[in-house]
């Protein structure tokens, strides 16, 4: 706890015809980050035929998987599968090389991918013949004004007919120029459609540069008349009945397909999973060193895997490898790859760690701490008994649903739930339930109208003294990572660092601290005066010249980071203001009645239980945002740079596949 798993640096030369078993078994066991091998004297691996096949099924299996999953039948769906979503079913695949894997492949895809590329293919075909009769049904729609026989309207012999469509404000001035470019050699035949003119225009064929260059100059849109006789009218409905002959066609098409993806659907995805699986197993490749015999790889290696990684590289060289396994340097520092260890109970809180970026190898892990504060705060900002009922009932659920897949929803839920017990334990201290309305049920119930619920304060009614509690949490807070950043930085050798920029914010916060508590002003004029000694000291050796700037800019802005806290105060107000809103709003329409019907009550039920639900997700997200930037800008900023690099292993992605390796029998 409070630092990053211990790594170690991992050397492994081997002979080349092991290369295939140990990548794989390294990519099972995912506990291996594999970095860049340069060695002046071997030169870089690359992927053979069948790595590069493996690349290649891959993207036509996810072809034929997207194909068809849109043809799969839904299964489960809505609330209940958002809660406690399904495990998909694991296959098993016992692997033998990945030259029997592309065998296994291609026997798989000769059979099913005729199938399907038909079944694709005749959806399409069916598709396209759909939207083209669509088209002709629309444009003989806009022609239906004209009723004449639509033979007519294509071009015959030494006369050339048009047919388009222009904007009604263009249309009188087209007609004219076309019947003096034409000689008045031309006939034109009008309607009205929507906001455009319709235009029917023939003309001699030898005046045809003429015309196309005025229908040009007039954006005129033309309409190629569909095949067919009669008028637009009668040939319509020839179209509409090819159509529901098409469309008939096309839901046959589409029940085949239906049960093709009921047939190959599972297959498919868990072949396309085992390619994938190869292409990223193939991504390592030159990254690796070899000779004509033998390859090297290199990485890091958590402490605590060793054991289990050198017996299964044993196990699959038949103990014909080198191994060396030796510590990190101080030249490797910002190398070494960062993978969080804490206690079950902080291990979800790691996740909002990683949204700022994990620690670097000499730094503390903040993730205990943030597990507390964070859902500290965000209590303190939601502050209601009932808000967080409802937030911790919402979480436990998704918590009870998610727990096997350990999934980012998994996560997120645990925190909201950790942080809902604070919610309601704060709403206890400040007597909100739903806001006043717990007051307005036991004054109605007691009939005393001065009864309440027992509180340490009312927020609403004594808003300083919760802005002083938010401030006295602010500098607990602050003093707590500028503690932490002055033990690091002693134990990182950089004593000066600890003394000259995070102890004199540490006198000063006590100083504050005595001053607040004791009222002794002298213990508390000692201390501020030397924390602000050292801490102009600090500024006159980093900034030289512009110390003095830097000791106005930097003291203000310890003091605006401080006044940051009150955000604490804020939110808890405007929770409690809004659930009293909700309140006064259901009081106003609850005593309404039409004749004896309670239509006041009805109506007060709905906003009151419509409100405060809103109340509590609107509220309940702001709690969320704020007390993540607390961490992030007030808390981070005093000790801690995220700069670390996250530990990404070289690993599988194993959800409807499961490996037997060789070594395992």
């Amino acid at each position: 706890m409070f630092r990053p798993e211990e790594m170690v640096k991992l050397d492994v030369i081997t002979l080349n015809r092991y290369k295939d078993d140990l990548l794989t078994y390294l990519h099972e066991v995912g506990a291996v980050e594999i970095r860049e091998l340069s060695v002046k004297i071997a030169q870089k691996d690359t992927p053979n035929e069948y790595h590069r096949k493996a690349a290649s099924y891959s993207i036509t299996i996810s072809r034929l998987a997207d194909f068809l999953r849109a043809y799969k039948r839904r299964e489960g769906g809505g609330i209940k599968a958002l809660f406690f979503p399904k495990e998909k079913p694991k296959k098993i695949y016992r692997y033998k090389g990945i030259e029997k894997l592309i065998k296994d492949v291609e026997e798989f895809l000769a059979k099913v991918e005729p199938e399907i590329k038909a079944a694709e293919s005749r959806i399409s075909s069916i598709q396209t013949e759909v939207e083209r009769i669509k088209e002709n049904i629309a444009v003989l729609e806009m022609l239906s004004e004209l009723n004449i026989d639509v033979e007519y309207l294509r071009h015959s012999g030494m006369v050339e007919i048009t047919v388009g469509a222009v904007e009604r404000q263009k249309a009188s001035q087209l007609v004219e120029e076309l019947r003096k470019a034409t000689d008045g050699k031309v006939a034109i035949v009008k309607k009205s459609f929507k906001d455009k003119v319709l235009l029917l225009i023939a003309n001699l064929s030898k005046d045809r540069d003429k015309v196309n260059s005025l229908l040009a100059k007039f954006s005129v849109e033309r309409i190629e008349v569909p095949d067919g006789r009669g008028t637009p009218r009668e040939l319509a409905k020839e179209y509409r009945r090819k159509l529901d002959s098409k469309l008939k066609e096309l839901e046959a098409a589409k029940k085949d397909a239906e049960r093709l993806a009921e047939k190959y659907y599972e297959d498919v995805v868990f072949y396309q999973e085992l390619m994938e699986n190869e292409r990223d197993k193939a991504s390592v490749l030159p990254m690796l060193a070899r000779t004509n015999m033998t390859f090297a790889l290199t990485g890091w290696l958590p402490r605590v895997d060793v054991p289990k990684v050198l017996e299964g590289i044993k196990k699959v060289t038949n103990g014909k490898a080198y191994i060396n396994i030796r510590e990190p340097t101080k030249e490797e520092i910002e190398e070494i790859p960062i993978k969080l260890k804490n206690p079950k109970w902080a291990r979800p809180f790691e996740m909002l760690t990683e949204m700022y970026g994990v620690p670097r190898y000499d730094e503390i892990d903040p993730t205990p701490i943030i597990a507390f504060t964070y859902s500290f705060f965000f209590g303190f900002m939601l502050t209601d008994f009932f808000y967080g009922l409802i937030v911790g009932i919402v979480a436990a659920l998704l918590v009870k649903g998610h727990r096997k897949f350990n999934d980012g929803t998994y996560k997120f839920a645990y925190t909201l739930l950790i942080s809902s017990f604070f919610t309601m334990l704060m709403g206890i201290l400040f007597g909100s339930y739903f806001g006043n309305a717990g007051d307005i049920v036991l004054q109605h119930v007691t009939g005393n109208p001065n009864a309440h619920f027992w509180r340490i304060a009312d927020s609403l009614k004594n808003p300083m003294f919760v802005l002083t509690l938010a401030l006295a949490i602010g500098l607990a807070h602050l003093f707590t990572g500028y503690t932490i950043g002055f033990i690091v930085r002693w134990k990182n050798g950089d004593s000066k660092g600890a003394v000259l920029e995070q102890l004199p914010w540490m006198l000063i916060i006590l100083a504050i601290a005595i001053f607040a508590v004791t009222g002794n002003a002298v213990p508390a004029k000692a201390l501020f005066g030397i924390g602000i000694v050292l801490f102009a000291i600090g500024e006159i050796v980093a900034n030289g010249g512009l110390a003095a700037l830097m000791i106005i800019s930097d003291f203000f802005g310890f003091v605006g980071t401080w006044l940051s806290y009150a955000r604490l105060m804020a939110l808890a107000l405007a929770t409690s203001g809004i659930a009293m809103v909700v309140n006064v709003l259901a009081g106003m329409v609850w005593g309404i009645k039409i004749s004896v019907v309670p239509l006041g009550i009805i109506i007060g039920l709905i906003i009151f239980i419509g409100g405060q639900l809103f109340s509590t997700a609107i509220n309940a997200l702001g709690a969320f945002v704020h007390s993540l930037r607390l961490q992030y800008v007030e808390f981070f900023g005093t000790f801690y740079s995220g700069e670390g690099k996250p530990f990404t292993p070289f690993k599988s992605k194993r959800e409807v596949s499961e490996l037997e390796l060789k070594i395992e029998s």
